[in-house]
């Protein structure tokens, strides 16, 4: 057993070593601000590619998406990557040319351009509070392998404090080896680690899979046998159910998750803002060099989405078939640990760790050039020369690392100490906010004329309070906060009338987008103000 620890520590150690050297090695020379935030343009769409799945593939994917066939037993969720096509396909020709004409490195420099400074202010510290959150707490689910590995092969059973203790070293570790890269490197880094990160994630999935099939009895097909319920292996689900009237059947399916309308309506707004208007996911489609690149890299992730959100479906569903055990928490993580063998084991927790610090690379990298371009350069220091602006910019990658050790840290505290159903709440910060942020670009991709300052912050406050109450946000930090929460009994909402449906996630960037765009375009652009949009396109765009 000790020695079989130390094999597969020497092979995540070793790939900890790889991945920085790789991205110290790729990312060198990124002296301006344009290399260090979109890789001077020059990046293979290939690699582009590459990286936007590994950044979208967390590891709270990673691990919760095989839970969610775990707990589902069908395919239901993977309906979701309908929408994610459809979205790409809209975002490719619709935000990319324009992003590629202005020339922008943040894109919330868009919004300065068409609207004006208030409205790329609120949009980019909208990203910036937004992304924080999440990458946080995605960072205390990136953890879970570590504590249960130490669990496991301790045989000590921690008490609270201790497992907190534990995150805390784990979330310091990952952290600090990404920051490294990250702040040296910039987006070149960050691109060609994320290629080398997605290459071990698939192969880790792809043994997962090929191991699973050997542990069950009988292969595919004695899982077959197992699984024989009326919604076991289901791919499509329309939600409809008979009985409940046009509105019961409206309602339920806007408080269903995964079903056929969430898809094709729900999933491709939510496509489009987390993947359109999110610096995160965009500036690495702004490193191809020229907008035909980026268009092909988008759209092929969009195709390669189904066949791996599969694949991770069919690992959880092998693994109700192996171990049979309802409510089991963390599954696929139980797996690794208890059941590879020496060196594979090595190797999947590599992929677990591959999948955590794509993603963080990529919001560390995002959050660094939004607060440099939108924040630092026209507010703090004006004057400022390219060399200083990079150096803020990898300064800030620093500050924003230890911002997202901090949440990730009260992330854990929350959860294990004080029981808190924090995670829902943080997790889903996107479907309050991103709708907001879609509806004004929007006006501005699709109108020249609409949307003022004043009346996009009007705009995108009734989308957000909109969207917290359609999701019942209220209820949800009432029962956060409520005194009886703690010991565990029945809260009374705030305001919850039985007609209105509480929407699930895959709903809310879409009512959020509809009712933002709809005040947002009642507001007309002033004359100035298009005359300046107009004149900003950049001499060497497309």
């Amino acid at each position: 057993m000790h020695t079989g620890l130390i094999i597969d520590a020497l092979i995540i150690l070793g790939y900890f070593a790889a991945v920085v050297s790789i991205g110290l090695y790729k990312g060198r020379g990124s002296n301006t601000m344009e290399g260090f935030a979109v890789g001077d343009r020059n990046i293979p769409w290939w690699a582009v590619l590459a990286s936007i799945l590994a950044a979208e593939i967390s590891a709270a994917t990673f691990l919760g998406a095989p839970g969610e066939g775990y707990a589902l037993r069908n395919f239901t969720y993977a309906q979701l990557a309908i929408g994610t096509i459809l979205a790409r396909i809209v975002i490719a020709y619709v935000f990319i040319l324009p992003y590629y004409r202005y020339r922008v490195v943040s894109i919330y420099e868009f919004l300065l351009i068409r609207f004006g400074r208030r409205t790329r202010d609120a949009a980019s510290a909208v990203f910036l509070v937004t992304r924080a959150l999440a990458s946080g707490t995605r960072l205390y689910v990136a953890a879970v392998v570590l504590v249960l590995g130490y669990e496991h092969f301790s045989g000590a059973h921690l008490e609270p404090l201790q497992e907190v203790a534990v995150y805390v070293v784990a979330l310091v570790l990952l952290t600090a080896v990404t920051a490294v890269y990250t702040a040296l490197g910039g987006i070149k880094a960050v691109v060609w680690t994320d290629f080398i990160q997605a290459t071990i994630m698939f192969g880790a999935l792809g043994y997962a899979i090929w191991a699973l099939l050997g542990r069950v009895e009988g292969g595919w097909a004695g899982a077959l046998s197992v699984l024989k319920g009326p919604t076991d292996l289901v791919f499509l689900d329309t939600g409809i159910q008979s009985g409940l009237g046009l509105w019961g059947n409206v309602k339920g399916i806007l408080e269903s998750e995964y079903t056929i309308f969430a898809a094709v309506l729900g999933s491709t707004f939510l496509t489009m803002a987390t993947h359109g208007t999110d610096q995160d996911m965009v500036q690495r489609m702004l490193t191809a060099k020229d907008h035909h690149r980026s268009r092909l890299a988008l759209i092929l992730s969009g195709l390669a989405d189904l066949p791996l959100v599969l694949c991770f479906l069919l690992v959880g569903i092998l693994l109700w078939v192996f171990y049979q055990k309802p409510g089991m928490q963390h599954p696929f993580a139980h797996f690794i640990l208890e059941e590879m063998p020496t060196g594979a084991r090595g190797l999947l927790v590599a992929g677990i760790f591959a999948t955590a610090m794509g993603s963080l690379s990529t919001a560390l990298n995002a959050l660094a050039t939004s607060f440099t371009e939108d924040w630092y350069v026209p507010r703090i220091s004006p004057g400022a020369t390219s060399q200083q602006v990079v150096r803020a910019a990898r300064i800030s990658t620093v500050v924003f690392s230890v911002l997202l050790v901090l949440i990730g840290s009260a992330t854990a505290y929350a959860v294990i100490v004080l029981k808190s159903r924090v995670i829902p709440i943080v997790l889903g910060i996107f479907g309050y906010t991103y709708g907001s942020l879609l509806g004004v670009f929007l006006v501005g991709m699709l109108t020249r004329t609409r949307g003022s300052n004043r009346g996009n912050l009007v705009a995108m406050a009734c989308g957000f309070v909109f969207v917290a109450v359609l999701s019942g946000l209220h209820n949800d930090l009432w029962t956060l906060i409520h005194p009886a929460a703690a010991v565990g009994a029945s809260v009374s909402p705030l305001w919850k009338p039985d007609w209105l449906p509480t929407v699930e996630f895959p709903w809310r960037i879409m009512f959020g987008t509809l009712l933002t765009f709809a005040v947002a375009v009642a507001f007309r652009t002033p004359q100035e103000q298009v005359e300046k949009a107009r004149n900003h396109v950049h001499p060497d765009s497309p």
